[in-house]
């Protein structure tokens, strides 16, 4: 691929970083199995890193990274912004290594996340919904104080540390030949997409997002990285995935390494919540659900496959809306 945008730095991330991060998360991320959704044709297996100790897949790539600066991050502390998960995540891996960390989220994040990073031990500082208020928070958190940044998805070390669930997939089930993957700052699917397609040059890698915050898929149409209106990305349910605009290092994993990005909607992703909860016993989040709602409401957009994968990024749904899905039938 020519053009790589600035930010790609020595080019995309290796098998041997991913690797390498696999060896760092051991006894720390949980290794997630493969779960058969019940009753599909073909079948569909399920990553669920709503399994992991922070609820989603983010702790691996935080973990991995602070790792990768500890001895500054323990003399500085650490910094971090994110829309729930990844400061979650943050929080956990710095109270597991004794590290002081500093998370910025928007005033619209879920209280069932806040009360995890607080939890921790983290100290919150929320800003406006917007990845422009998160960012300029944390630099100047990071100017100020010496903190190490710890980035949610544009950085290589996050995106090796995401990278080791595919690493998985790959060991677990060498015959997948779809992996369905949701998309928001694109780091996680950067990871998974890179690993599968050195272990598995075959499979097909597709991401998946909101139809309210599709900013990935017009990027990749465009070929270049687009940014979408704060407001706009806010009107999604899953705010796991309200990033206005893909990072440089992962469009430049996208526009190599992955086959395309489909939507799904609101009602698909709630949908795809209640039945993962009555039909698999998984607690999704609606963006974790996200590809699981893209196999079972947009095959007909999706490569054939017959033994797919959909990645169940994280499982903090706040309880009433959980209730509130469960109650509605959705399916």
């Amino acid at each position: 691929m020519s053009g790589e945008p600035a930010g790609a730095g020595s080019g995309l991330v290796s098998l041997a970083e991913i690797a390498e991060a696999a060896g760092r998360l051991e006894g720390v991320a949980v290794r997630t199995p493969l779960v058969p959704f019940p009753r599909l044709e073909p079948p569909l297996l399920v990553k669920p890193e709503s399994l992991q100790p922070t609820g989603s897949f983010k702790l691996r790539g935080a973990y991995t990274a602070i790792t990768a600066s500890e001895q500054a991050a323990r003399q500085r502390g650490v910094v971090a912004h994110s829309s729930g998960n990844h400061g979650h995540a943050v929080a956990y891996a710095a109270a597991l290594l004794g590290v002081r960390a500093v998370v910025v989220v928007p005033r619209t994040a879920p209280k069932v996340k806040t009360d995890a990073i607080e939890y921790y031990g983290a100290e919150l500082v929320r800003v406006e919904p917007t990845l422009a208020a998160r960012v300029a928070a944390t630099g100047e958190l990071a100017a100020r104080h010496g903190y190490v940044p710890i980035p949610p998805f544009d950085d290589r070390a996050v995106i090796a540390g995401q990278g080791t669930i595919g690493l998985e997939i790959a060991a677990d089930c060498p015959q997948a030949d779809l992996v369905l993957v949701p998309v928001s700052g694109g780091g996680l699917i950067s990871g998974i997409a890179a690993a599968v397609r050195a272990c598995c040059p075959d499979a097909a890698v597709v991401g998946v997002e909101p139809e309210l915050a599709a900013d990935a898929r017009e990027s990749l149409r465009r070929g270049e990285r687009v940014s979408w209106p704060p407001a706009d990305v806010q009107r999604t349910v899953a705010d796991a995935l309200r990033v206005e605009q893909v990072g440089a290092l992962p469009f430049a994993h996208l526009r190599e390494l992955v086959a395309g990005i489909v939507t799904v909607t609101e009602d698909e992703m709630l949908a795809a919540v209640g039945r993962l909860a009555s039909q698999a016993r998984l607690v999704a989040e609606p963006g974790g659900a996200a590809a699981t709602a893209a196999w079972l409401y947009r095959r007909d957009e999706l490569p054939a496959a017959a033994t797919p994968v959909a990645v169940l990024s994280g499982g903090n749904i706040d309880p009433g809306l959980l209730a509130a899905t469960l109650a509605g039938d959705p399916c």
